[in-house]
């Protein structure tokens, strides 16, 4: 039997996510002894609803047991650098939740401390893991797609006033940014995953739909270092929710078909390739996909090798670093109206932090 891992999950609002749809799943690879968070009064009601044994509002207490080897951290994004800085410092293997932090310098600097702790740390990006995404992954790692010329993902949400009645939702020191950071970086991740890194990013960002801090409409035109381009969009006022990816190849396109806008990496996709031949190699390569857990369980399955082994985990603090110089590209195009080249290094002036002039990010209370 595999060795188990035990874990502290840390917050009360995806917490949830991640143990009924991860740690659950996988109970012969983890164990969740404690969960914590501030909010008391829901942390103790999504303790005792998820039927673990403890409940704590105290971190440091958490960090300092014998009995946690993990801690999976699910807070809101201004919390998340101060936090993992802490349970690395602890000698606790970290999950964090995204958006990771609040600058590419920060994932630079917690590539410092993990390096030589021992410890492994996985950023989230459990979309990629959908059998959809999957299966199009698989079809470009055989060379079988060809040279790739376009790509379109619509992030197209509906976010209404009461979701934002939360005290850190919508604003820059708390949220860190907008529908682009918060709700679209999946797409982003899916993008990078299949293509590679960005190249170059022009965006146009606007808040229309409620009256907060941040953007809630993005537009964005990349050009990917691998040639190809692709148009993203994202709102949070279509009261009709999609997520939608089409990838345009020389050999075939791929789609998500799918109209449950929260899994469009999952099956069932399209796959049309240019004539019957074709289209029959391809679906030979389809059928060799072998059937896997998906989503949060498919990224904890392979966290879970990956610190066995002794090897890097699925998901990357790279590929967390692609995201968010993405993220940061686009908020520097928005407010130079120019296109922003990548990769984003020390000396770009957001670098440090994409917050608007005068705006610290502060950890909710």
């Amino acid at each position: 039997m595999a060795q188990r891992l035990r874990v502290a999950v840390i917050g009360s609002g995806i917490a949830r996510i991640h143990v009924e749809q991860g740690f659950f799943r996988l109970g012969d690879l983890f164990e969740v002894p404690v969960l914590c968070s501030l909010d008391e009064e829901r942390g103790r009601a999504l303790t005792a609803d998820l039927g673990l044994a403890e409940f704590t509002p105290d971190f440091s207490s958490v960090l300092g047991r014998d009995d946690i080897d993990l801690v999976d951290i699910c807070t809101p994004p201004g919390s998340h650098f101060e936090l993992s800085r802490a349970a690395i410092a602890a000698g606790k293997h970290v999950i964090c939740e995204k958006p990771l932090f609040g600058s590419v310098a920060e994932v630079d600097a917690m590539a410092g401390i993990v390096a030589g702790s021992g410890r492994t740390f996985m950023p989230i990006f459990q979309y990629r893991y959908g059998a959809g995404l999957q299966k199009l992954k698989h079809l470009v790692d055989r060379g079988l797609t060809g040279k790739a010329y376009m790509t379109t993902i619509e992030t197209h949400w509906w976010r209404p006033p009461p979701y934002y009645s939360v005290p850190w939702r919508g604003k820059w020191a708390t949220e860190l940014g907008g529908g682009l950071l918060g709700h679209a970086i999946h797409a982003h991740d899916m993008l990078n995953y299949i293509h590679g890194p960005t190249e170059e990013v022009f965006a146009y960002g606007a808040t229309l739909v409620n009256p907060i801090e941040v953007e809630d409409n993005a537009a964005l035109a990349l050009r990917m270092r691998n040639g190809s381009l692709a148009a993203l969009s994202m709102t949070l006022g279509s009261r009709e929710q999609i997520s939608r990816l089409r990838f345009c190849f020389e050999n075939l396109v791929a789609e998500s078909i799918r109209d449950q806008p929260y899994a469009p990496a999952r099956d069932p996709w399209r796959f049309v390739a240019e004539d019957a031949a074709l289209q029959a190699g391809i679906d030979a390569a389809l059928a060799e996909v072998p059937a896997a857990e998906e989503g949060f369980a498919r990224q904890f399955e392979l966290f879970h090798e990956a610190v066995m082994a002794g090897t890097a985990p699925p998901v990357t603090l790279e590929d967390a670093r692609r995201s968010l110089e993405l993220v940061t590209a686009a908020y520097h195009s928005m407010r130079t109206g120019r296109p922003t080249p990548l990769p984003i290094a020390s000396g770009h002036p957001l670098f440090r932090s994409w917050l608007p002039e005068g705006i610290s990010p502060a950890s909710p209370g």
